[in-house]
């Protein structure tokens, strides 16, 4: 090798990398990565870092992060202190994020299957070989293109990159776009819009109530915007409104209702029974502020307390408290999530929330639930429903209505049950592609792999929702020089349009992906003239938010005004608030909670050795699985603690050793959805269970949202073992180590 080329292959990824990918596309060697800078670029100092600010991928939240790059290679990721989502904070999933861009497992260049669907062999191919194979497959199928269909999740129908797809899909001429999301908040959409008439998730001003009121929304570990509501809830509970308070609804306690004044242990599914129940009691006992009262209490007379305390299994007096407390306080909130949006009726469950919100004038207030403004985004923001369902798809997979499928951001081989026969439906596709970064299990499925960037590689941008009270856009940019053999997400429908021709070429961008992304914002600017201030040109003006990490101009949009009527939820509300779960009481006695843990989510976590390693927060759980049953429910089953467990329901059995907490009903156990992977790299492989098996399939009829709180299950002992946890004793033993006072004593030292 000539010296001059040794020199340009050691320096040119930091170069790439210190121009934040601006200035084009390089080519690595492996030895840039080994050997240090003999003469380093310009802009690169050895040994001192640069920060570039992007939004963090890893949740649908859409935090802004700043990425501490070094020596051409991202180090380190910490919040976007400008960001108004996150203000500077980030959970440890962001943090982790610099872990999937280096992942041993990570596909590295375009692949074709080698051996059977299903076991993971592939071979690398070049990209005019990936491309030119799905091109032909597409083009015959011209004549009927709507056997073309799309997977993908709720995360990626935002921004510009899921416009582009969108426009490939119109312009091949197939509507078939299937979205899958586990973990999504369908439910809460749907029931938003059916009740107020929102068309996005609405901000919830916890940092400015004075009396929180959730139904089953661990909005401390998974729920929504976990970031943006810890650190709102951290100025509840100390900032300069004084010291709010809490109340956790919930059957298995969280890491919130750790966190909260009062745990309320309601029976599995009732929660929106109680929430009716609530809204009855203010409005029985004059405290209602909604100027339709009379009307709710005739529409609500099914759920006086006298009579839900029964079905929820909470005394009537303790929902008289809850109704005085939360009438009087003033501002004060209602939340809803988790376990309701688990739930078959969830729809249902969280309209009940809304009427309480209505009842207690609680919607529209600071404090309260504020309406979100409509994003700036002019990219189209689809619901979720029956039409893009996973029923729907399996439905014609069984049909062969599907000749060709496209999958992306979606794995429903592992967060569908088996009742869902997905792996059956794919046997059944004659061909499917995936723009997938590693092989899971639904990418193992696949003929042909086209692997995008990593999002610390990419461009994109996103609208946050719910945002904080307006509407925030951040935007994506390429922190570091492609590691591998890969190309933007936005880039590969691009290409692959292109290379299909007619219509489909004809709704592409002319451009490469980061340039129509900045055309879209330059389009943007010229609408929102507030998006100008300080920059008279849009030149300055993207400098700017490429530097910031986006534009967050609360001063240009308004929020709207809802409220909720008899008349729009009553169809929703004419039956039974509570959720069924399957299975027979007697052979099946305990009630089964998924629930995501913080670190592993919908299990897209368990790549990630850093998040295998972070003990679970309540549990201190490392590596595994576990279940959750409380200890006199154990003690009568003959189970000690590290046991293993056998959970089965009508619909199939897993194991997993027994964890015995005392924040769950004696009626109820739970297991944390995320392990319990068959591929998706050596961290996630073969390690724990995956619950999420032995669900039943069932959908809400009116979103396709999968119901992960349905089903009854039996549990026995299989043989003994030891947790692996970084807990220690969960008793004193008599060492006096908790000093406890009552809350009287509390405001006394206080003062």
């Amino acid at each position: 090798m000539k010296r001059r080329d040794f020199l340009k292959y050691i320096g040119i990824g930091g170069a790439g990398t210190g121009l934040g990918y601006l200035f084009g596309k390089v080519t690595q060697s492996p030895g840039n990565k080994l050997i240090p800078y003999l003469i380093p670029p310009e802009d690169i100092i050895p040994g001192v870092g640069a920060y570039y600010a992007t939004f963090c991928t890893e949740c649908s939240a859409g935090c802004g992060i700043l990425v501490k790059v070094m020596d051409g290679r991202a180090r380190k990721i910490e919040g976007n202190p400008r960001h108004p989502v996150n203000k500077g904070k980030l959970c440890m999933r962001g943090q982790a994020g610099v872990q999937g861009l280096y992942n041993p497992d990570r596909i590295k260049a375009p692949m074709k299957r080698s051996g059977e669907r299903g076991t993971g062999q592939f071979v690398e191919i070049s990209w005019d070989d990936a491309v030119s194979t799905l091109a032909k497959n597409l083009t015959e199928l011209n004549k009927k293109p709507e056997q073309l269909y799309l997977l993908t999740s709720d995360m990626r129908r935002r921004g510009h990159q899921h416009t582009v797809a969108s426009s490939f899909m119109s312009g091949f001429g197939s509507p078939n776009i299937i979205r899958h999301d586990l973990l999504g908040p369908g439910n809460l959409e749907f029931a938003n819009h059916a009740s107020m008439g929102l068309s996005a998730i609405p901000h919830y001003d916890i940092e400015n109530t004075r009396y929180l009121l959730s139904f089953g929304a661990d909005f401390s570990s998974a729920w929504l915007s976990p970031v943006s509501y810890g650190h709102a809830y951290g100025q509840m509970r100390q900032g300069g409104n004084g010291r709010g308070k809490l109340v956790q609804v919930e059957p298995r306690m969280s890491l919130t209702g750790a966190n909260a004044d009062e745990w309320v242990a309601a029976r599995p599914g009732t929660e929106g029974v109680l929430s009716l129940s609530i809204a009855y009691a203010i409005i029985e006992k004059g405290l209602s502020r909604a100027g339709d009262a009379g009307s709710w209490r005739s529409a609500l007379g099914a759920y006086r307390p006298s009579e839900a305390a029964k079905t929820v299994d909470v005394s009537e007096e303790r929902i008289y408290s809850l109704a005085k407390e939360f009438a009087q306080a003033r501002p004060s909130l209602a939340i809803s999530g988790g376990n309701l949006e688990g739930y078959e009726n969830g729809p249902s469950c969280h309209m009940a929330v809304s009427v309480l919100n209505h009842v207690a004038g609680n919607i529209g207030i600071k404090g309260g639930v504020i309406p979100s403004p409509e994003a700036l985004a002019s990219a189209p923001h689809p619901m979720t429903g029956p039409k893009n369902s996973l029923s729907r798809f399996a439905a014609d997979a069984e049909a062969g209505r599907i000749k060709t499928l496209i999958v992306s951001g979606s794995n429903p081989v592992f967060t569908a049950p088996k009742a869902a026969k997905v792996e059956d439906a794919l046997a059944k596709i004659p061909f499917i592609a995936s723009f997938s970064s590693y092989i899971d299990e639904t990418t193992a499925y696949a003929d042909i792999i086209l692997p995008p960037h990593h999002p610390l590689e990419d461009w994109g941008d996103e609208f946050s929702e719910p945002g904080a009270g307006f509407a925030p856009a951040t935007v994506m940019q390429p922190v570091v020089s492609p590691l591998y053999d890969t190309k933007g997400l936005g880039d590969i429908f691009i290409m692959v349009g292109k290379a299909v021709g007619g219509k489909t070429a004809a709704r592409m961008p002319s451009a490469e992906f980061k340039d129509y992304l900045r055309g879209s914002w330059k389009e943007m600017y010229a609408k929102n003239r507030a998006m100008a201030a300080g920059a008279p040109t849009f030149d300055e003006f993207w400098i700017r938010t490429l530097s910031e990490g986006g534009w967050w101009g609360a001063e240009s949009v308004k929020p709207r005004c809802a409220a909720v009527s008899v008349h729009a939820v009553k169809e929703h509300l004419s039956k039974s608030v509570a959720a069924e779960f399957e299975g027979d009481e007697k052979a099946y006695p305990f009630y089964l909670m998924l629930y995501p843990q913080a670190a592993m989510r919908d299990g897209s976590g368990a790549l990630s050795p850093w998040l295998q390693e972070m003990p679970d927060p309540m549990t201190s759980v490392v590596w595994g699985s576990w279940v959750e049953i409380n200890g006199k429910t154990a003690a009568s089953l003959g189970i000690s603690e590290g046991d293993v467990v056998s959970i089965e329901s009508p619909f199939g059995k897993i194991t997993a050793q027994a964890y015995l907490a005392p924040g769950i009903r004696p009626d109820t156990i739970a297991v944390p959805i995320g392990q319990g992977h068959r591929q998706y790299g050596r961290y996630a492989k073969d390690r724990g269970a995956n619950p999420i098996e032995i669900l039943p399939f069932k959908e809400n009829p009116k979103t396709g949202q999968i119901a992960v709180n349905s089903t009854r299950v039996k549990v026995t002992k299989i043989g003994n073992g030891r947790l692996v946890k970084q807990e220690g004793a969960a008793r004193e033993l008599g060492r006096d180590i908790v000093k406890t006072m009552t809350p009287a004593e509390f405001e006394r030292i206080k003062g």
